[in-house]
């Protein structure tokens, strides 16, 4: 609040914009979200709405969903700003081209504004927003804080424009048509940064597993099969970007409920939803090309089938006690056969058994650590789950069953004809199932603890310990097979 001390004129209102300024996002494109999640019969309305005017489109997309206003990304700096002038007993205006009935509960959530104009009869936007102001303020005098073009009008007839934005194109038009500028930028990541945290590149290392069919049937050395192996890496991580960012924006609600998901991109509105609906099905056309172009179409079909199992538990089975879990494992073990796929390995039984014990174990900790977080702010069961606080022990407990048990598969492998043809001095492959045991129980250990993060992935990362016991378990399979 210290930053905003100018001294203003306590006549002279201040007239706030909604959209892209108080909050970080568009109440329309949230509405359209909760519409197409809740009811997706409705797309086929849409050309028909879209068609009879913006106005039209907004009342039956509002008409038809319910936007929790609460969880809303609000812009504090913006508050703070809106504080100060407050303090100096200034009148507070909200004027938003969004529905009247959002635009009310928003004015009554904030208690900050004296009025409000939003859209009621038709679209209140750039000059029709300009009226309504001037209608409402006599004076003719007013002070403007806005984010986009639209804005310009507006801020050309206001004694003050004040900018909610960086973007320096947008800067530079308002200094051009008026004297008095006051820019609030926001501090936030660059464009390239806001970019990988959208397509979650951090999580691209999930897909590493695809080259482990290869590795583990000793083929790296064969340098077309690697080279389409990696082809495929990429055309799975695009496509599995895909399906992340499908997922953040139908989550907005359950992710800012969220102590670390309300920082995704979409959730804390530093990216666009539009932008994240254009390159949905933009990774999916690429990734898909790339897939038929580099790999084969048998790969293609892989890659469809990983959307539709994902797309399925994104939008129902997540909600769905324990298949969730499996299914989450589920799909660890299918970047596997994917990999398989890609270099035309044959993937053991062995291997498959080992992964989905494996990775249902990591499932159920990332599980049991959101419940663990989740909890610690007093929430009886998790947002969006079906889980209560009650089943952190059996959580845990099974959890910690299937790890020990990926362990029992790994020591029975060992034993099997398989590991004689691949490897000279099989007795060493005990020192991994040690590290395994080791890695699975310390991980538990640091869940129990309450000091992992809800996504193991990210945990993983960022542990030394898991990066040399990696290394280590890679430099026995070498030595093995010598």
């Amino acid at each position: 609040m210290n930053s905003y001390t100018k001294e203003y004129n306590n006549t002279i209102p201040l007239v706030v914009d909604l959209d892209g300024t108080l909050i970080a996002t568009d109440c329309l494109w949230e509405s359209l979200l909760i519409l197409l999640k809740e009811k997706p019969i409705y797309l086929l309305y849409l050309p028909w709405w879209i068609f009879k005017g913006k106005f039209y489109f907004k009342k039956r997309v509002t008409d038809c969903t319910y936007l929790n206003i609460s969880v809303l990304p609000y812009r504090q700096h913006i508050l703070d700003y809106i504080q100060v002038a407050r303090l100096n007993n200034r009148q507070i205006i909200l004027a938003t081209a969004t529905d009247m009935r959002i635009a009310k509960r928003i004015g009554e959530y904030s208690g900050i504004f004296v009025d409000i104009i939003a859209t009621e009869t038709n679209n209140l936007s750039g000059k029709i927003k300009l009226q309504k102001i001037k209608e409402l303020h006599p004076l003719d005098e007013f002070d403007y804080i806005g984010n986009s073009n639209a804005d310009l009008p507006i801020w050309k007839e206001s004694r003050r424009a004040i900018i909610a934005s960086s973007s320096k194109s947008l800067i530079d038009k308002v200094r051009t048509i008026h004297p008095d500028v006051e820019v609030l930028p926001e501090n936030s990541d660059s464009r390239v940064t806001t970019f990988f945290k959208t397509i979650r590149v951090h999580q691209w290392i999930k897909n590493l597993l695809l080259f482990v069919p290869l590795f583990l049937a000793h083929r790296l050395s064969e340098t077309d099969t690697l080279f389409k192996t990696f082809i495929a890496f990429i055309s799975f991580s695009l496509c599995a970007s895909s399906v992340y960012i499908l997922n953040d924006l139908f989550d907005l609600e359950s992710d800012r409920q969220h102590p670390h998901k309300k920082n995704r991109p979409f959730a804390s509105g530093i990216q666009q939803i539009p932008t994240g609906i254009l390159l949905v099905p933009l990774f999916i056309i690429i990734s898909s090309i790339i897939a038929w172009v580099g790999v084969s179409l048998d790969f293609v079909f892989v890659l469809w089938a990983y959307l539709f199992i994902t797309t399925v538990y994104s939008f129902r089975l997540k909600k769905v006690v324990i298949v969730d879990v499996l299914l989450l494992a589920g799909l660890y073990s299918f970047r596997l056969y994917a990999g398989s796929v890609a270099g035309s390995v044959f993937l053991s039984p062995w291997l498959v058994a080992f992964a989905i014990f494996f990775f249902l174990s990591l499932a159920f900790v990332k599980r049991y650590s959101e419940l663990l977080l989740i909890f610690s702010v007093n929430n009886s069961q998790a947002t969006g789950r079906g889980y209560y606080s009650s089943d952190s022990e059996i959580v845990k407990t099974v959890g910690m069953s299937c790890g020990l048990i990926s362990v029992l598969v790994f020591a029975l492998y060992m034993n099997s004809r398989e590991v004689t043809k691949l490897y000279h001095h099989p007795q060493l492959l005990w020192l991994i199932g040690i590290c395994l045991l080791y890695w699975i129980i310390r991980v538990w250990l640091i869940a129990h603890r309450g000091e992992m993060h809800d996504d193991p992935i990210i945990f993983s990362i960022k542990d030394k310990a898991s990066y040399l016991i990696v290394v280590l378990m890679i430099g026995i399979l070498i030595l093995a097979s010598l």
